[in-house]
């Protein structure tokens, strides 16, 4: 009896060592995504003030080529779309993950 209790116990040991792994993976995904959401999140944020400038720029005169500042306003208009985007797809998989019955 003794001998049957200590191997439940090591296999109880050895699944939750199992799933430890399996959360620490998953956590390592997770922050890994976070990550790159928030490098995607500042670059979009600095794409928006190169064209703030731009458009500052064209409001004062003060603009050296038009074309760049044409290019600037529509990479930040692209950008902001592909963030928006980014953001429908991650609220329609957060509702569709929150419908799923467990």
């Amino acid at each position: 009896m003794a001998n049957n209790l200590n191997g439940i116990s090591n296999i109880s040991t050895a699944d939750l060592l199992g799933q430890n792994a399996k959360a620490t993976s998953s956590n390592a995904q997770t922050n890994e995504f976070a990550k790159h959401l928030k490098d995607a999140l500042n670059e979009a944020n600095e794409i928006q003030q190169d064209k703030e400038e731009a458009i500052a720029d064209l409001a004062t005169g003060q603009v050296k080529d038009l074309h760049q500042a044409a290019m600037a306003i529509g990479k930040a208009e692209t950008s902001m779309k592909l963030m928006l985007e980014i953001r429908n797809k991650a609220l329609s998989a957060y509702k569709e993950i929150s419908r799923t019955q467990l």
